[in-house]
């Protein structure tokens, strides 16, 4: 396992950006990296995911276009544009060396704490 933690969210309008940043003592270069986010009354949603290896990256269908996950310096980003309410959410971070995707939230053995990200007008 390896410790993790999440930053960038905060309160935005609809329309607006932000970066979450998943970072940790160690670099993440040979993590398969995924971000997951949970809203009230919801189920924990794959948002995006970074393969280890040069393995590509993955997202859910809505987010798309809007979304965009990368490593830069053994951390991971997740640059998220064109904002919408139903983005909003507690957002994590989770790693681990072999994973089958973001439909298997439980693969991922190392899980962050989180950063809240609100949407609303």
């Amino acid at each position: 396992q390896v410790h993790l933690v999440e930053s960038g969210g905060g309160s935005v309008q609809p329309g607006e950006s932000l970066r979450l940043s998943c970072t940790s003592d160690a670099h993440l270069d040979i993590y398969n990296v995924g971000w997951f986010r949970q809203a009230p009354r919801k189920e924990r949603e794959g948002v995006s995911l970074v393969r280890n290896g040069g393995g590509g990256t993955h997202y859910t269908e809505s987010v798309k276009e809007r979304f965009t996950i990368a490593r830069d310096r053994g951390k991971v980003y997740l640059q998220m544009d064109s904002l919408k309410p139903d983005d909003t959410g507690v957002y994590y971070c989770a790693a681990d060396l072999r994973v089958r995707g973001l439909e298997y939230p439980e693969d991922f053995g190392s899980w962050g704490q989180g950063t809240q990200v609100t949407v609303s007008s």
